[in-house]
């Protein structure tokens, strides 16, 4: 008896010992969290982080107990300071959401439930299947698609393509093998596809050179006539087109395939039809500019971000497949363990039978309880209101002889830079890198820069409900405040 007396006693738990403790804690770190959001305007967008900070990372594991008061003056004062920035709206580096505090709180409940949305009978389950239901209404879907909710646009995009491998191989490949196929499929994109499609090729054993790049007009759109050209050479040449990906908001610039010509065309070549609508999907729910993506509701397949334009705090992305036979078939595997049932936690559905994982966190609570609050009306108005700021921009760099734009604003990415005279492509690349480096450095703007038709340029993303005209106002003065000390001073080399 005495035996099990003190192994009951030595049981432990992660739970608090005092929960007064713990709610006290709770209500500073909310209020803190509160004022994080609100004040944001008075930080910098982005800072150096000092040497103590960086050494206080390389601490080593912890072994004994810390008092959870202690544990959180350490985020405070070591990682909320410096941020990645792009809550901030001045943040237009990469093309990325700037989050909001009731999706914060949702993940903070989500987390509190702990519920595994690897499938079962349980709310979260339920609530994960009427987001992706929301997300097919939003681009025109049927109501019969079936989806899922994933980490971001790489794994959406992954989860498309591979039923369009499996879909088009001529062979069961999930028991087989991609060596098993009758003919070598190939895929088609513009050349100014994201670096994921790449990345999905090599993991689907397809290999790089299964994604055929087919040149783009100068609107950097996709050539229609190029990729029919090259679908016949492939088929002369003995492989099998399989798959033409269109993309709704190319990640330099912002341009948007012809995607009712790539339906057509996908149609009579008998193609699997996916679109990457990471970036521009949901303009679908824009009023004023839903006709850019006409056509996304003819996808095979389509993959978007609920963390960029809905702004749920990371990770949320999203696949949609319209016939969920085959999404299913492509995925599903039902070992011993996990058999459904007619009744009981096992009878709801399996939600890892439509992608890789089969643990999953619950995502959909972020999403629903800021489209709850807000309704998708106001979210189509900030999409829209984004693409009018960049718009804006573009107008203001066009006035300025400084400045030079350097591809069509097509929706809410502006492509510019700095000029100089007399100046090589090095020097100018030199010169706008240096201004871009300043700005991000000086905590003013993060901006990022990239490559289009092969010239180095500054680009401006603009996904952020916060930002406001005066701040694209602001950039602009400040570029030009950096580009004219640094041509007092001397380029760098």
């Amino acid at each position: 008896m005495d035996t099990l007396q003190e192994a009951v006693v030595a049981e432990e738990t992660l739970d608090p010992p005092d929960w007064a403790d713990m709610q006290a804690l709770s209500h500073r770190i909310v209020e803190d969290a509160v004022a994080y959001l609100r004040d944001v305007r008075d930080r910098p967008v982005w800072r150096e982080m000092p040497v103590d900070v960086r050494t206080f990372f390389s601490a080593p594991l912890p072994r004994e107990p810390m008092l959870i008061a202690d544990v959180y003056d350490d985020v405070a004062r070591n990682v909320m300071p410096y941020p990645m920035g792009n809550i901030h709206p001045r943040f237009w580096s990469w093309y990325m959401g700037a989050s909001n505090f009731t999706g914060a709180l949702g993940d903070f409940l989500a987390a509190i439930q702990g519920s595994n949305l690897g499938g079962g009978n349980h709310a979260a389950g339920l609530m994960d299947g009427q987001v992706v239901n929301w997300m097919k209404e939003m681009v025109g879907f049927p109501a019969s698609a079936s989806g899922t909710l994933v980490s971001g646009g790489s794994m959406a995009n992954l989860i498309g393509l591979t039923v369009a491998r499996n879909v088009k191989a001529g062979i069961d490949v999930r028991e087989r093998g991609v060596g098993a196929m009758p003919k070598p499929l190939r895929y088609y994109a513009s050349d100014q596809v994201h670096s994921c499609h790449r990345k999905a090729m090599e993991a689907l054993g397809l290999g790089n050179r299964a994604l055929r790049r087919i040149p783009t007009d100068a609107g950097l759109r996709i050539d229609i006539a190029a990729l029919k050209a090259a679908i016949a050479e492939d088929r002369e040449a003995g492989f099998k087109p399989a798959c033409v990906i269109g993309t709704a908001g190319t990640v330099n610039t912002g341009a948007i395939d012809d995607l009712q010509a790539l339906a057509v065309l996908a149609a009579e070549e008998d193609l699997w039809f996916h679109i990457d609508g990471c970036i521009g999907a949901l303009i679908a729910i824009a009023p004023e500019n839903r006709s850019l993506v006409a056509g996304i509701d003819q996808a095979d397949s389509i993959a978007l971000d609920p963390h960029k334009w809905l702004h749920a705090p990371f990770e949320a992305g999203c696949a949609l497949v319209r016939d969920a036979s085959q999404h299913r078939k492509t995925f599903a595997v039902t070992p011993e363990y996990l058999e459904s049932r007619p009744r009981g936690l096992a009878s709801g559905e399996w939600l890892h039978d439509y992608g890789l994982q089969t643990s999953r966190g619950f995502r959909a609570l972020k999403i629903w309880m800021a489209l709850k609050e807000h309704g998708v009306e106001k979210f189509g108005r900030l999409i829209d209101q984004n693409i009018a700021q960049a718009r804006y921009l573009t107008q203001l760099i066009e006035a300025e002889p400084s400045f030079e734009l350097m591809a069509p604003t097509t929706i809410n990415i502006v492509s510019f830079r700095h000029r100089l005279d007399g100046a090589s492509e090095e020097q100018l690349k030199a010169f706008n890198t240096e201004i871009m480096l300043r700005l991000q450095e000086e905590g003013i703007a993060a901006v990022s820069d990239t490559t289009v038709h092969g010239q180095h340029c500054l680009r401006v993303a603009i996904t952020n409900h916060r930002t406001r005209r005066d701040e694209l106002d602001l950039l602009l003065r400040e570029t030009l405040r950096i580009g004219a000390e640094i041509k007092a001073a001397a380029l760098p080399d």
